[in-house]
C-alpha cells in the first residue's frame, strides 16, 4: 500500500494592507475614476462630450447601486433588485433625454425636476405592481421601500450632477457646468484627503466609533479646513468658470461641501457595518467597491445644485 501523502499546508495569509497603502489606493482609484468623467465632460465637442459623460454616470450609478442591493440582502431584508436597476438607469436616461432638449427646450430648472418626480411616481406605482404579481414574497412593504430607497440614495442623488451640467443660467453662457462638476468633486475629495490626513496624525477624539472607529473630530476639523482652502483656491483661478463665485461664496460653500462629505461616508460606514461587510464591493480590488468611493459626491451634487439655484443664480 502506498503511504498517504501528507496534507499540504495553507498558503499563509497575505498581511494586512496598512493603513497609508490603502489611502493611497483609494485616492488612486479615486482620481483616475474622476479624471475619466472629467475628460469625457470637458471633451472639445460638445454633444459628443454630453454622452460620453452619461455613459459613464449610467456605469457609476449601476454598480453603486447594485454593491447598495448586495448591501440589503447580506442584511437577510429584501428589495427588488432587477426593477430597482432598471428603474435607476431608466431615470437617469431620461432626465438626460428631457436636459438635454430631446424633449422641450430647458428654460426654468424646476421643470427639470418636476419630470424627474414623474418618473419617480411611475416608478412607485409600478414597485407596487410588481409586488402584486410576487407570488412568494410576504414583505412587500419592505420589498418596496428598501427597491425604493436604493434608487434614491445612487442614481436620484447622483442624477443631480447631470442637473448642474445642464443647469439653464449657465449652460447658455461661456461658463459652463462642467466647471462646476469639477469644482464640486475637487472640493469633495479633498474634504475626505483632508479628513484621512489629519485624523491620522493627531486623531484622537472619535466621532462615532460605533459607526466608523476610524472617524475623528480632529479629522473632520481637518477635512474642513483642507476643503474650503481649496474651494478659495480654485476660485481664485478659475472664478470666471464659475457662474456667479465669489471669495465668500467659496468659504461657505467650501464649508457646506466638506460637512457633508464626512456625513454621506458616515452614512455608507453605518450601511456596511449593519450588512456585516468591511467594503460595499470588490470592484478595486484591495480598496472597495463603487460606493466607497462616491459616498461622499452622492450628497454633495444635490448641495451644490440647490446652492447654484437658490443662491449663486438667484
Amino acid at each position: 500500500m502506498s503511504e498517504p501523502q501528507p496534507t499540504p499546508s495553507p498558503a499563509p495569509a497575505a498581511p494586512p494592507l496598512s493603513k497609508w497603502k490603502i489611502f493611497l489606493r483609494r485616492l488612486f482609484s479615486s482620481v483616475l475614476l474622476w479624471s475619466v468623467v472629467l475628460a469625457g465632460l470637458f471633451f472639445t465637442q460638445r454633444t459628443v462630450a454630453d454622452y460620453v459623460f452619461l455613459g459613464i454616470m449610467l456605469a457609476i450609478a449601476a454598480l453603486g447601486l447594485n454593491e447598495f442591493y448586495d448591501l440589503v440582502r447580506k442584511r437577510d431584508l429584501v428589495c427588488f433588485k432587477t426593477w430597482g436597476m432598471i428603474g435607476g438607469l431608466l431615470l437617469m436616461t431620461s432626465t438626460f433625454i428631457f436636459l438635454h432638449g430631446g424633449m422641450v427646450r430647458q428654460v426654468f430648472p424646476a421643470k427639470a425636476n418636476d419630470f424627474e418626480s414623474g418618473i419617480l411616481i411611475i416608478f412607485v406605482l409600478g414597485l407596487c405592481l410588481r409586488q402584486f404579481m410576487s407570488k412568494l414574497n410576504q414583505q412587500g412593504i419592505l420589498a418596496i421601500s428598501m427597491t425604493l430607497f436604493g434608487l434614491m440614495y445612487v442614481p436620484w442623488l447622483l442624477n443631480f450632477m447631470q442637473k448642474i451640467n445642464f443647469f439653464p443660467d449657465v449652460r447658455e453662457t461661456d461658463v459652463e457646468g462642467n466647471w462646476y462638476i469639477l469644482y464640486f468633486i475637487l472640493v469633495t475629495k479633498f474634504s475626505d484627503l483632508g479628513a484621512y490626513v489629519v485624523g491620522s496624525l493627531i486623531g484622537r477624539h472619535k466621532m462615532i466609533p460605533r459607526i466608523s472607529p476610524g472617524k475623528t473630530w480632529e479629522g473632520f476639523g481637518g477635512a474642513v479646513v483642507v476643503s474650503t482652502l481649496v474651494s478659495v483656491v480654485f476660485t481664485h483661478f478659475a472664478g470666471h468658470h464659475l457662474y456667479g463665485m465669489n471669495f465668500m461664496h467659496a468659504i461657505i460653500l467650501g464649508v457646506i461641501l466638506s460637512m457633508a462629505a464626512v456625513v454621506g461616508d458616515l452614512i455608507e460606514s453605518a450601511f456596511k457595518r449593519e450588512a456585516g461587510v468591511k467594503d460595499s464591493g470588490k470592484f478595486f480590488p484591495g480598496i472597495g467597491g463603487m460606493l466607497d468611493l462616491m459616498d461622499s459626491l452622492l450628497f454633495n451634487a444635490p448641495l451644490m445644485y440647490l446652492y447654484l439655484r437658490h443662491v449663486l443664480t438667484h
